[in-house]
């Protein structure tokens, strides 16, 4: 019975990280069409300007998410790991998903509604996670 328990601690504290991290994400989105639509312009930025920018703004995202909920959902080294693995192609899947789903609905998609850049940014969120987490 013990193992058991712990195999269901261990997926609930995943499950608990990856939804953190898309709750975080999805408000990341929001906040982001936002705070764009009186700086819309005609021509994007080069990926080269973003991609340090969306990683900047998960990193902030996994402070700010430390600053509400400051304990570590998964306490083993392996587990931890494996979710910076896991969370960001989570993220990135369903990021992408909602890029699809915006694309359906003929709206605007953000660079955020990619895989790619979905990715990125939760990356950078686990990384932060990861490093001041507190285990407790």
């Amino acid at each position: 019975m013990g193992i058991l328990a712990e195999l269901l601690l261990l997926a609930l504290g995943w499950l608990a990280e990856i939804l953190l991290q898309l709750l975080f994400e999805v408000l990341a989105e929001m906040g982001w069409r936002v705070v764009r639509a009186p700086f819309a312009r005609e021509r994007e930025l080069p990926p080269w300007v973003v991609v340090p920018g969306y990683a900047v703004f998960g990193a902030a995202a996994g402070g700010l998410s430390l600053l509400v909920f400051p304990l570590a959902y998964l306490h083993g080294d392996v587990a931890r790991i494996a979710n910076l693995v896991v969370a960001p192609l989570v993220a990135g899947v369903v990021m992408s998903a909602v890029g699809a789903w915006r694309r359906r609905r003929g709206q605007a998609l953000l660079r955020l509604d990619s895989f790619a850049y979905g990715a990125l940014f939760a990356l950078a969120f686990a990384l932060v996670r990861w490093r001041f987490a507190d285990l407790g």
